[in-house]
């Protein structure tokens, strides 16, 4: 005898929803990118996210991480006798970057000197296109709690988030269980996504070396200790850190800023580097940082120069969780096609403070591909670039993947 199975709930009307929402979701993200705001000055685009919240009808807590971080909780629409499944957080990010926009857009940043080159305009409006069509839904299997971030740009603003309470269910809502975050990205194919298991992105670590030596005039030199001889030396070193370490393995060591001396016939008698240090490994990111310690002192002080090293420890590896991930593709394949779904070959040693959430729940960060076919990779403008802007084509495709996601991840 066979048990009659029960009868299905209808598919929710997701697509129709995002065809109905779409052009506000847009004007939303024009507005924010004419309206970009640096890391924690946020304002504006604090008080737009609120009221889009209240037109909407959906709670929130506004005031965190410093000031414009927002939490907002849906709460699951369950049939008779159904419990709630566990909470699925989205985040997006807020803050803009301290560059001067050439694009040409109409809807250029107004701001001199900021613009949202990162497309967190693009990943904010989706957010808010996700939470309308949410709200909207008969059927809501489990709570979602929404996390607009401020500060990711150098701030750790998902840090303080974590701190504030985002994710334990202490400020609104419920603890979450997993949480998830698409990232725009210039040379992944439009209308796909795309991640990885573990390590995505690196951690992001800056260094300030002091090199410090004896001035004296250049025409005698030998009554001086070096310091740019040193600096020199030093900067050659450091290579050994990327060409001595597991070829298996990833580390990118970076001078960026060399500055000493202001003469022509003058050797200074202080040198300052600064740099920056990328690593996918723990290990790796001590041993990197112990080894680079030691070249610094052993090479200067061989020339006769002292030295101090000013470390600031950036934000830790951007580290997918399996189940996460798992899930991820699961939902990803469901909704827009196992050929439109892709796997990364290998991490991106930029940084993402999305790791913050990465190690305190399982975590899925995954990439939304931005790149019309017609265009040539090499050519388009990429992430904090002047003339870098977010695709509005690729909104369809994030928005539907938060809200299956926030339904089945």
């Amino acid at each position: 005898m066979h048990e009659t199975q029960p009868p299905q709930p209808p598919r929710p009307p997701i697509t129709d929803l995002i065809e109905q929402h779409l052009s506000h979701t847009i004007e939303l993200r024009h507005h924010l990118h004419q309206h970009p705001e640096l890391a924690f000055q946020e304002k504006h685009t604090s008080e737009l996210i609120q009221r889009e919240l209240n037109d909407i009808g959906i709670d929130f807590v506004a005031g965190m991480a410093n000031g414009t971080g927002i939490l907002a909780h849906v709460p699951a629409t369950t049939d008779d006798g159904e419990a709630p499944g566990e909470t699925i957080s989205l985040r997006a990010d807020m803050d803009a970057l301290p560059i001067q926009e050439q694009s040409g857009l109409e809807y250029a940043s107004e701001n001199p000197g900021v613009m949202h080159a990162c497309g967190h305009d693009g990943h904010t409006a989706i957010l808010l296109g996700t939470a309308r069509i949410l709200s909207q839904l008969p059927h809501r299997p489990h709570p979602v709690t929404l996390l607009f971030q401020p500060a990711e740009e150098g701030g750790a603003g998902g840090k303080l988030m974590v701190e504030d309470g985002a994710l334990d269910g202490s400020r609104i809502g419920l603890p979450v269980a997993r949480i998830y975050a698409l990232h725009g990205w210039p040379n992944v194919p439009l209308g796909t996504v795309a991640t990885k298991v573990g390590p995505l992105l690196a951690a992001t670590d800056d260094f300030t070396i002091h090199i410090n030596g004896t001035g004296c005039h250049a025409a005698f030199p030998h009554l001086g200790r070096d310091p740019i001889i040193a600096s020199a030396h030093v900067i050659t070193a450091l290579q050994t850190l990327v060409s001595r370490a597991d070829p298996a393995d990833s580390v990118v060591v970076s001078v960026t800023a060399v500055a000493g001396g202001d003469a022509y016939n003058i050797l200074p008698s202080t040198v300052t580097l600064k740099g920056t240090v990328r690593t996918l490994l723990d290990e790796t990111r001590a041993s990197t940082k112990d080894r680079l310690y030691k070249i610094v002192e052993h090479v200067s002080s061989g020339m006769g120069c002292t030295t101090s090293i000013d470390w600031t420890a950036g934000y830790p590896v951007t580290n997918n969780h399996p189940d996460a991930v798992g899930r991820f593709f699961v939902v990803a394949k469901a909704t827009i096609g196992e050929t439109r779904v892709g796997v990364v070959e290998k991490p991106v040693m930029g940084g993402e403070d999305f790791a913050y959430y990465c190690d305190q729940i399982p975590a899925c960060f995954f990439l939304l591909g931005l790149l019309d076919e017609e265009k040539d990779p090499a050519r388009v403008p990429q992430l904090h670039q002047p003339a870098f802007n977010f695709n509005d084509k690729a909104i369809p495709v994030g928005l539907e993947m938060m809200v299956r996601l926030a339904l089945e991840g």
